[in-house]
């Protein structure tokens, strides 16, 4: 497959940089989209280039339509198209409902369903026939775990999108699914958390672990290619965590 193009947002860490280098370990171009960090962006452009693949990065607040689009020029200038968008990028700020910051979560829905939406909307514009969209939901929409009301929230609204965007695209050969991963061990899942509770949260699936990265982008990896009969789907990728 080594001419097929993806980008993958949030590609500079966690789910969305093992994402990016297990494409790149599939032949692809891969453009890393991040936020702000440019030294762990250029560290994930080097990681896809030794697994095989080409890569380059870009700068792009996902929920900015105008960067967005040039982040899709640039993979277009570069590497000739786009084939699989995976939008990883997100932000999980913690508090019980009733002690949410507004600005708080206006920020996590600016970055999380806006950025979301924005991405998708670039994609259905440019991803050529037979290629995927990828979104990146949570388990925790069905886990329903205290104080992650607003995160929780924002993960629906990108089923919900997903959803509905798989039907709209009727005849485009493009397919449009979400990964619902479960507690994953990334540096945003860490954040905060005492080890006594992630140590508990770790016990909880029936594996008795935490997800790693490379499992969530193995799931990602197999919608972006082989998966062409998987549509309009949420995939639970926990571990055998039940709500």
């Amino acid at each position: 497959m080594t001419d097929r193009v993806a980008i993958v947002t949030g590609g500079s860490s966690g789910i969305g940089r093992e994402a990016a280098t297990r494409l790149g370990r599939d032949g692809y171009a891969v453009v890393i989209g991040y936020a702000g960090n440019q030294s762990n962006a250029e560290e994930a452009v080097k990681e896809v280039e030794q697994a095989g693949g080409r890569a380059i990065a870009v700068q792009a607040d996902v929920a900015d339509e105008t960067a967005v689009a040039a982040m899709f020029d640039r993979a277009e200038q570069e590497f000739g198209g786009v084939d699989v968008v995976v939008n990883a990028a997100g932000i999980m700020p913690l508090a019980p409902l009733a002690e949410l910051d507004l600005e708080v979560f206006d920020r996590v829905v600016r970055t999380n369903l806006r950025g979301t939406f924005v991405v998708d909307q670039q994609a259905v514009r440019r991803v050529r026939g037979g290629g995927a969209i990828i979104n990146v939901s949570s388990s925790l929409t069905k886990l329903a775990r205290p104080n992650y009301s607003a995160y929780s929230a924002t993960k629906g609204g990108v089923e919900a999108i997903t959803l509905i965007l798989a039907r709209e695209l009727r005849g485009r050969d493009v397919t449009v699914n979400t990964v619902a991963p479960g507690p994953t061990a990334t540096p945003l899942f860490f954040e905060g958390k005492p080890q006594e509770l992630i140590d508990r949260i770790a016990a909880e699936p029936p594996l008795e672990r935490l997800g790693e990265p490379s499992d969530i982008a193995e799931v990602i990896a197999f919608l972006a290619g082989p998966a062409r009969w998987i549509n309009g789907q949420v995939i639970y990728a926990n571990g055998g965590s039940a709500a």
